[in-house]
């Protein structure tokens, strides 16, 4: 009796009960390998949120110790990627070394102003009584600190506006995930993301 229990526990899994692992594996894989690129995804995009908003600080730095207007501008790198920059009376040009840059990966769109497509982006807000630049404005501020629009050689503030810049993520499934930056028309800069059911919730 013994030498048959032996025997049996020598012989190892039988064919069948390796396909049912397998099944099991591949049932398991394919209901969390989709969440977790879907995570993944959103944890980029909150990481670009979150520098891109470092970057909107820092050109609100400039402009306050420099007494002049700084903001952010699109590039295009050697390498071909895109980026952002922050840069003095420009609203667009090539990055010059020692301006802050932050550069941006393939899988993420950048969207300056409304009309970016984000589910309910009509309920984000610059504050009671403000409204978002033109559509494709990058945000500039004044040498207060405060937002102001760009024309020709100045940069001129105009009280209850502020600035939207929509960001969005593909993942390999399909699944799109929004954030956005948002500078009130007191210049403090908001980040938001979307919860995926059309609901904006502010991160900071």
């Amino acid at each position: 009796m013994l030498q048959s229990t032996r025997s049996k526990r020598d012989h190892g899994f039988s064919l069948l009960e390796m396909m049912i692992v397998l099944a099991v594996i591949m049932i398991l894989a394919a209901i969390t390998v989709p969440r977790f690129l879907n995570i993944i995804g959103d944890i980029n995009l909150r990481y670009v949120a979150t520098n891109y908003s470092g970057l909107l600080q820092s050109a609100r730095i400039q402009s306050v110790r420099k007494n002049d207007y700084y903001g952010i501008a699109p590039t295009t790198l050697a390498t071909g990627g895109n980026a952002y920059f922050v840069h003095v009376h420009a609203t667009s040009g090539s990055y010059t070394v020692g301006d802050p840059l932050l550069p941006v990966g393939s899988r993420i769109g950048v969207h300056a102003g409304t009309g970016s497509g984000a589910p309910n982006e009509s309920t984000l807000t610059c504050g009671t009584s403000c409204t978002f630049a033109s559509s494709s404005s990058f945000p500039f501020f004044n040498a207060r600190g405060l937002p102001c629009a760009v024309s020709g050689s100045v940069c001129t503030q105009a009280p209850g506006t502020g600035y939207l810049t929509v960001l969005s993520t593909t993942s390999l499934t399909g699944n799109v995930s929004w954030a956005a930056v948002v500078v009130t028309g007191g210049g403090r800069v908001q980040i938001w993301s979307s919860d995926g059911s059309g609901n904006w919730v502010q991160r900071n």
